[in-house]
């Protein structure tokens, strides 16, 4: 009888004419078998099934070393310019000369603009005449009052009271006549000019603007939670978008006391090098600074792990005699930086991370890899 059912079945399979796939087949010989009650049936389905129809997940690996990581606190800054003056004129008159155009770089000192100074050079010489006419009516009333003390002590002292005046007049004249040309207060680029040739102008007029921008100052706001670990002196690096991909590097120079009730921030201060002028003020930047940094640890892509109901898991590939299964671990993270976080418990030196598949797997799977590299 068992030959007789043997003989059916291999029959029927090869009479077959179906475009099945050689597994369906097995599976269609299989269940005959079990249906005529044949030994072979069970024999068959564990050799044919457990074979053919075994889990195999294709998957690549990163092999787990240590590294130094730092961690950084990302903060969005803005650009100011380091001195930014709006010039003004300190006395009346028409403009009769103009030094620089918008664009010039000026020392400090440098004349800018040179207002109509006749009347007072006027008034500046005889202010003079002045003062040296009552400085020698002193000088001889002292003579004469400290030899044959001709006069009276009196009009010697008026004499001098009146000498001192007339120098302060001609000082104050003096110097008037030096504020009609209008000079740079530091050193910079005359942004913008007010003025042209024969505008009258008069004291708190605005004539020109003048902007510092090397080093250019850069503000951001810190959140509260990181107060203890911003410091006067720690690491900065600035990416500013409009500028292409160049990162610019420095330290904080200032942090602030207060806290803004509005945002809970406090304010930080980075000084940039700026000698070309590439950066504007008010232009943003992303900036980075160093929290922390650890040594020989663990860094995994974010993407690699797997959140599940109690925190972040992983699978690893392990050999299991002539498979490969995967092994799933528990993870312990520590701190992040972009797409990357430290694992601090969980993961060894060694380990193959599956970062490739690993949504597909589950713990004991058997897997197959087919790629790997540093994650």
């Amino acid at each position: 009888m068992e030959s007789t059912t043997v003989n059916y079945t291999e029959k029927w399979i090869m009479g077959h004419k179906c475009k099945m796939s050689a597994s369906l087949c097995l599976v269609s010989a299989a269940t005959v078998l079990s249906a005529c009650g044949s030994p072979e049936a069970e024999s068959f389905m564990d050799a044919g099934l457990n074979t053919e129809f075994a889990r195999v997940i294709n998957v690549e690996v990163s092999p787990i070393v240590t590294e130094p990581f730092i961690e950084e606190i990302r903060l969005t800054s803005v650009a100011t310019a380091n001195q930014d003056v709006m010039i003004e004129a300190e006395e009346s008159g028409r403009v009769i000369e103009l030094y620089a155009d918008r664009g010039d770089e000026v020392r400090r000192g440098a004349a800018i603009v040179k207002i109509d100074d006749t009347i007072l050079r006027s008034q500046v010489d005889q202010a003079r005449a002045a003062s040296n006419l009552a400085t020698q009516t002193w000088e001889r009333r002292k003579r004469l009052f400290e030899e044959d003390q001709v006069g009276s002590e009196i009009a010697y002292l008026e004499a001098r009271a009146a000498a001192e005046q007339a120098s302060a007049t001609l000082a104050g004249l003096q110097e008037r006549l030096a504020r009609t040309l209008v000079r740079a207060p530091f050193s910079g680029v005359l942004d913008e000019r007010h003025v042209d040739v024969g505008t009258m102008v008069g004291p708190g007029k605005t004539v020109g603007r003048i902007v510092d921008l090397n080093p250019i100052k850069v503000f951001a706001g810190v959140p509260e939670r990181y107060a203890m670990d911003v410091r006067v002196g720690a690491g900065a690096q600035l990416k500013f978008e409009a500028l292409g991909e160049g990162v610019y590097t420095s330290s904080i120079r200032y942090v602030g006391s207060t806290i803004n009730p509005r945002s809970r921030t406090f304010s930080i201060e980075v000084e940039v090098p700026n000698p070309n002028g590439a950066i504007k003020p008010e232009m943003v930047s992303n900036m980075s600074i160093t929290r922390q940094k650890v040594e020989d640890a663990i860094v995994v892509p974010q993407d690699a792990l797997i959140r599940v109901e109690r925190g972040y898991v992983a699978f690893v590939a392990v050999d299991r005699g002539q498979v490969e299964v995967a092994e799933r671990r528990d993870l312990v993270l520590g701190p992040t930086r972009r797409n990357l976080v430290v694992v601090t418990d969980g993961l060894r030196p060694g380990d193959r991370l599956i970062v490739m598949g690993q949504k597909s797997v589950a713990d004991g799977d058997r897997v197959n890899v087919v790629g790997s590299g540093r994650g």
